[in-house]
């Protein structure tokens, strides 16, 4: 029973957490966190759970009331860790005291988690960012296994970053769980997003104190619910300065206190007492907190300048120059510094007489230390691609001398570790392909790279020819996935029984486990990104370990394949006639039709870098380089963020490099065009000729929500209303073929993935910054449109740009009308591949929808059923249609 003036939260199976609205602090432990504590993360990656028992001990009698637990790590089966974990705290009397939080971004952890605890426990977190069926099905879940639920500020449009938006995803989350799940109000637990202030940027000012009004006004408007956060991220500016932190941590919990915060993860030793906290400090940090002056920020970072220590005037220190030959080597390669490399080189070559003694001795020796290093977290990938341009031009110099000495001897020794790379066929992205590439270099691996758009044949009759130890195949879009199947097929079909590893944006281990491994009995592996290269090749490579390696992906891609066919099984589908039945409706009459200013085909040609930059979302750039964290709070990351700042100012200066010599060139096409829906197709008036345009719908049954396709969001023709629905196609990579060429000549990997990256975020802005102006002047549907660069990123704008091939539309053969509309190979100067990849492949293409209610969705599993009405539609076999579609098909074939 609630009582007036009170809240509970019932967290025990042994007691009742009593919370008053005059209450204490509720403190959530954090160290049991793989996320949170790196120690902890080393002790759970070495299997010493006993060890980690001791921390969450720690935490305990340190004060934390709640311990939370996550087991979140790439190599960690954190599944069967978050099992172990709790199974071995339920054992210890004083740590099970404490209600437990299981914290995890993945699904099944949490569940596993769930099953294993004896009381009442908290899940953190669910969230509305995957929509609200998802939402309904694991708050359903949640309720089902009796934990409260920590409900992060998370919708589909992304983090609820102000006021506004933190009290409309709150309010509407507390409806959902209260009305159409039934959830108890006093175990919902909102976290209503803290995020760092005193950074400088302008929309970060009120991120506290708007924090602070939202907590406020969920306790008013929400009955019952209670207010958590983590309390560390509001300092992040200021990492480095523990005595600022410290302040701004208890400053901050002071305000949120008052405002009736109930609950937060914070670490004890970074707590300042708020009394004691020295005055000028205090001042100066509750200036940034509730945004009372509009220099407080500077004002804080000078302050924190002063109290951290003078800063001094870096000098070049050359000590490293007075070590033997062999250290000055590994210094320069772990370094990247290469002012020096071809003398010492020359004298290592003096010293040993032989170049590839060069390469296999100091070289290589200092090259195991990068890849050490990378391996064990404290090398970062900008660094790791440096020393490889180090690298290479030491091994240019010794060229000559090799080429000599083979003539002489008639052999040469190469490192008899040999990965043969490849993009597929139709397919022309390698920007991972070329960093993987670099790693295992690193790592003393002879790498043969076939470049982009490799047939089948030359990939395996080369492979076979040079008797190469590992196939790694690349692909990003979602034809190249077949490609690996049918090249899987064909290794089968020779006999082979050479590992292939698999990599590419829009690969996945669930589809490598479903879709290529049962075609080829050798050993078939996903690989995540280039840090998980090293480890697998090196397995593959030992005779001892392969055969364990293969063994174990075979159980585990077969366990993969089960579940899979369980949650399909399990998942409840409408037939086509009944999910248009349930599509997206418009009240039309009442719909605002802005016809655009100018009807037609609109040409940009050579368009200015200096303009698009502007537009880059630079947070993709960041995560192409390995290097994790939302931009520009990177900048200032503890862990990456010098080197996130090394690579920003990089950046910079190439695109300045390549604004004043004009190394890419930037075009785009576009057109506005009138349009009306006929069911799920969209009829477009080109000049008086039809040309129809064909979309896909959701067929996933859903609670609530409609079954959406993209042909919803333009006029139907019953209507009688006339419509519009644009077309684009930009690119920014026009040209990059001389500098990339260039690149490779002076053995510069790193300037080569640098413009590549680089060309890749400019196509992204020249979209976004094309379609800002469809908005606001060529189509002009939202000509008062103030949106900041954020806000953009953060899709606030109305209206949207979905591309062929990717989620709301996933058929690429979509692109070939769309390119013919614009003409965009004559006019954009970007070609498709028979895959319908684009080249250069820095390039966007897609449709523009004005409708104020259209909004991005993924189309999911589609039945037989709307498979045989497409082909229909489009004049295309069924198995045409099942071949190109296959990913999206819930039915096998």
């Amino acid at each position: 029973m609630i009582m007036e003036g009170e809240r509970h939260l019932e967290l025990s199976g042994l007691e009742v957490l009593r919370v008053s609205k005059e209450s204490n602090f509720v403190n959530i432990g954090e160290r049991t966190n793989v996320t949170g504590s790196r120690k902890f993360l080393n002790l759970i990656k070495e299997g010493d759970f006993e060890k980690g028992i001791e921390i969450a001990r720690e935490q305990v009698e340190g004060g934390a009331q709640i311990l939370d637990v996550n087991m979140d790590e790439a190599m960690i089966d954190g599944k069967e860790a978050m099992v172990t974990i709790l199974n071995l705290l339920a054992a210890e009397p004083d740590i099970a005291r404490i209600p437990f939080m299981i914290d995890s971004s993945k699904w099944e952890i949490i569940e596993a988690g769930l099953k294993c605890l004896q009381g009442k426990g908290i899940v953190n977190s669910i969230s509305l960012k995957g929509g609200e069926d998802e939402f309904l099905r694991q708050a359903k879940l949640v309720k089902k296994y009796g934990a409260a639920v920590v409900v992060m500020a998370f919708d589909e449009k992304g983090q609820a970053d102000t006021f506004e938006r933190r009290i409309e995803v709150c309010q509407r989350s507390y409806h959902l769980l209260t009305e159409t799940v039934g959830f108890p109000a006093w175990e919902i637990i909102f976290d209503p997003n803290i995020f760092p202030v005193g950074t400088g940027i302008d929309e970060h000012r009120r991120y506290a104190l708007d924090f602070f009004r939202a907590t406020e006004w969920i306790k008013q408007n929400l009955p019952y619910a209670l207010v958590s956060g983590g309390v560390s991220n509001v300092s992040f500016s200021f990492r480095g300065n523990n005595s600022v932190r410290e302040a701004m941590h208890s400053a901050f919990l002071y305000h949120a206190i008052k405002h009736g915060m109930d609950m937060g993860i914070v670490n004890p030793s970074m707590l300042e007492v708020y009394d004691e906290i020295p005055k000028e400090l205090l001042e100066l940090v509750e200036d940034v907190l509730l945004d009372r002056r509009d220099d407080s920020t500077e004002r804080l970072m000078e302050y924190a300048s002063r109290v951290k220590g003078e800063t001094k005037t870096r000098v070049e220190d050359l000590s490293w120059r007075e070590t033997d030959v062999a250290g000055r080597l590994s210094h320069a390669l772990v370094k990247g510094i290469g002012e020096y490399i071809e003398e010492d080189t020359e004298q290592a070559l003096k010293e040993l007489g032989k170049p590839l003694s060069v390469i296999e001795g100091p070289l290589m020796d200092g090259m195991n230390i990068v890849g050490d290093l990378f391996g064990s977290g404290k090398m970062f990938l900008p660094q790791v691609v440096k020393s490889a341009r180090v690298m290479k031009r030491a091994v240019a110099f010794l060229e000559p001398y090799m080429e000599l000495e083979k003539q002489q001897s008639g052999t040469a020794s190469q490192s008899d570790k040999k990965v043969l790379m490849a993009t597929v066929k139709g397919d022309v992205h390698d920007i991972g392909k070329n960093i993987v590439g670099i790693v295992l270099a690193c790592n003393n691996y002879q790498i043969i790279d076939l470049g982009v758009m490799v047939p089948m044949e030359k990939i395996l009759d080369e492979a076979q020819r040079i008797d190469a130890g590992i196939i790694g195949l690349s692909g990003l879009i979602t034809p190249s996935l077949d490609e690996m199947v049918n090249i899987a097929k064909e290794m089968e079909h020779r006999k082979m029984k050479t590992p292939l590893l698999i990599g590419g944006a829009t690969t996945s281990r669930i589809h490598t486990a479903v879709k290529i491994d049962p075609h080829y009995s050798g050993p078939v592996i996903h690989v995540l990104d280039a840090s998980k290269s090293v480890p697998v090749a090196s397995r593959l490579f030992s005779q001892t370990e392969r055969i364990n390696v293969l063994k174990q992906y075979k159980a585990e891609y077969e366990l993969m394949r089960e579940q899979h066919r369980d949650r399909i099984e399990a998942k409840e589908f409408l037939t086509l006639t009944q999910a248009r039945e349930n599509a997206f409706k418009s009240d039309w009459p009442s719909v605002h039709i802005q016809a655009p200013v100018k009807l037609g085909l609109q040409v940009l040609k050579d368009y200015p870098i200096r303009e698009i930059r502007q537009y880059i979302d630079w947070t993709p750039f960041f995560q192409t380089w390995m290097l994790r964290g939302k931009f520009p709070e990177i900048l200032k990351d503890d862990h990456v963020g010098e080197e996130a700042q090394k690579l920003y100012d990089d950046a910079n200066q190439m695109l300045d490099q390549i604004e004043r010599q004009k190394l890419l060139k930037a075009n785009a096409v576009f057109g506005i065009y009138k349009a009306n829906s006929k069911q799920d197709d969209v009829l477009m008036d080109v000049g008086g000729e039809e040309v129809r345009f064909h979309f896909l719908r959701q067929q996933g049954k859903k609670a609530s929500a409609p079954n959406f396709c993209l042909a919803d969001f333009i006029a139907p023709v019953e209507s009688g209303l006339t419509d519009y629905m644009g077309l684009f196609a930009v690119t920014a990579g026009l040209d990059i073929e001389r500098s990339i060429e260039l690149y490779r000549k002076e053995n510069d990997d790193y300037k080569e993935i640098m413009i590549k990256a680089l060309a890749d975020r400019l196509a992204e802005a020249f979209a976004e910054m094309l379609h800002r102006k469809v908005r606001t002047e060529y189509w002009a549907y939202d000509r008062n449109e103030d949106l900041s660069n954020e806000d953009m990123i953060h899709e606030k704008y109305r209206g949207i740009r979905p591309a062929p091939g990717y989620p709301a539309c996933p058929d690429h053969l979509e692109k070939d009308a769309l390119f013919k509309v614009l003409n965009a190979t004559e006019n954009a100067g970007i070609a498709l591949t028979e895959s319908r990849a684009m080249f250069p492949a820095s390039s966007v293409s897609g449709y523009y929808f004005a409708h104020p209610g259209s909004k991005y969705f993924g189309l999911g599993k589609i039945g037989k059923d709307q498979v045989e009405d497409y082909a229909g539609r489009k004049n295309m076999s069924v198995k045409e249609v099942e071949q190109w579609m296959e990913s999206n098909l819930a039915y096998s074939i």
